[in-house]
């Protein structure tokens, strides 16, 4: 394979797909020729020794933050077990979200029982909340209208969002990327936030009761020990430090593998595999990219195979990436700190082009009315 195939992508114009593909020769059954090929590697078979280890030295660690919580008492140093908490809990809502792919046990209804019980006991996140929300983002990454991951939450994804701002928040839009990463500092009180308002919204939620059961118990147990064990002050300290490390954990693992790839219009239809692949980026670095992200580093990988187990990942990119030569249709890799300055190039471009800057507000206002 070329090395100018796999790209690691400066950002380029803030761009929208054209209906380009959807009709090109090969590109309509591609995924079907792809698919048979990961199929008969075996790529699809579940690996329960890995997850296994996985979870069992998750909890040890787990235990090791319990222990180390009873044994320095009343100590600043506590904020240490809190940051590493903060990384822990992410790494069981990696987990969770794997099982609400079915890439964990071998059915469904195991994978959901797996993955309720990690994202709202463990992590404390609602699991019908992301299943909601992360589904419709699979269906139709990175399009307009569709993928709810581009929609406006502080955050303008869109010029069309950005030109919406006024105030305040016109003013951190037009540089908004250099405050995406301190926002995600308050990003792990919005994700518990955003669960408790579905659990307790008038909506129909599949397994409501389960999951605020799990939540409230979750909570009640964890603040409970914060504030009797250790003094006001330290206990909000650590509450705001294991949150801020997991917000930040959490958006700086998924914010890579879209932001600043390609926007697709409402109207606009591809094929699976060139939709899946064009909106999606991978992040270099192997088997330690993987272990940090949880397997979203190969995000064309899992986004074409949302149900591949982990492991497999790394065998399935190269399958991808050939695939992806033969026929034309660019695949896009980069390294992690790179992908980070594409994030926020692309977020600043959204805010500086919503509006020419030289206008001026009061010519505007008074030329409109």
């Amino acid at each position: 394979m070329s090395s100018s195939h796999t790209r690691a992508t400066g950002l380029g114009p803030i761009r929208t797909t054209a209906r380009r593909d959807a009709d090109a020769p090969g590109l309509v059954h591609s995924y079907s020729a792809v698919s048979k090929v990961v199929k008969e590697s075996g790529l699809l078979r579940r690996t329960h020794t890995f997850y296994g280890l996985l979870l069992g030295g998750l909890t040890l660690a787990l235990g090791g933050v319990v222990t180390g919580f009873i044994l320095l008492g009343d100590s600043w140093l506590q904020l240490l077990m809190a940051g590493a908490l903060g990384v822990i809990l992410t790494q069981f809502a990696f987990v969770a979200h794997e099982a609400s792919h079915r890439q964990v046990l071998e059915s469904g209804p195991a994978n959901d029982r797996l993955g309720r019980f990690l994202a709202s006991f463990v992590v404390g996140m609602s699991y019908a909340w992301w299943m909601t929300k992360h589904t419709r983002h699979h269906a139709n990454p990175n399009r307009v209208g569709h993928d709810p991951d581009i929609e406006f939450d502080t955050i303008s994804f869109q010029e069309s969002d950005a030109a919406r701002q006024r105030g305040l928040m016109a003013l951190l839009t037009r540089k908004q990327g250099y405050a995406f990463f301190p926002l995600l500092l308050l990003e792990g009180l919005n994700l518990h936030w955003r669960s408790l308002q579905t659990l307790t919204a008038r909506e129909p939620v599949k397994g409501r009761w389960i999951e605020l059961g799990f939540i409230v118990t979750r909570f009640a147990l964890y603040l409970g020990v914060l504030f009797t064990f250790l003094p006001l002050g330290m206990a909000f300290a650590f509450l705001g430090v294991q949150l801020g490390v997991f917000g930040v954990y959490m958006g700086a693992s998924f914010a890579p593998n879209h932001k600043g790839m390609e926007i697709i219009p409402a109207h606009v239809k591809l094929d699976f595999f060139s939709k899946q692949v064009r909106t999606s980026r991978n992040i270099s670095g192997g088997v330690w990219a993987s272990a940090l992200m949880g397997g979203l580093n190969y995000q064309v990988e899992h986004h074409l195979f949302p149900s591949m187990p982990r492991p497999h990942l790394a065998r399935a990119r190269d399958i991808v990436r050939e695939h992806c030569r033969t026929l034309g249709v660019p695949y896009t890799e980069t390294n992690i700190v790179r992908s980070y300055g594409i994030v926020i190039e692309y977020l600043n471009r959204v805010g500086l082009a919503a509006r020419d800057p030289f206008d001026c507000p009061l010519v505007n206002r008074y030329r409109r009315s």
